[in-house]
């Protein structure tokens, strides 16, 4: 029984891993081409949040635990370049008043 669960449970997460490409895509277009730094900012946060999601659900199919390692980095990277992308913002906004 625990096997049959396991099969499925890897093959869902096959499946998600596929489904999570489309919205990943996107992000990394919007953040490219955004009219505005907002938008960047935003589509950065779905990135690593994709991203996040991606490595636990490999760590789901392959077995190995390292991708939770690899996931706990992207999201602090991902948090660290948000803080200091919303400084810059800041700053760039102080300068023009």
């Amino acid at each position: 029984m625990i096997e049959f669960l396991d099969g499925i449970l890897s093959t869902f997460a096959a499946v998600m891993i596929v489904i999570l490409m489309a919205p990943l895509t996107l992000a990394a277009i919007r953040m490219m081409t955004g009219p505005g730094y907002a938008d960047r900012f935003v589509a950065l946060d779905m990135l690593t949040g994709i991203a996040v999601a991606i490595a636990a659900l490999t760590m789901i199919v392959t077995g190995r635990r390292e991708f939770l390692d690899i996931a706990f980095g992207i999201a602090l990277i991902g948090f660290l370049a948000t803080c200091s992308l919303s400084a810059l913002l800041e700053k760039k906004k102080e300068n023009e008043q």
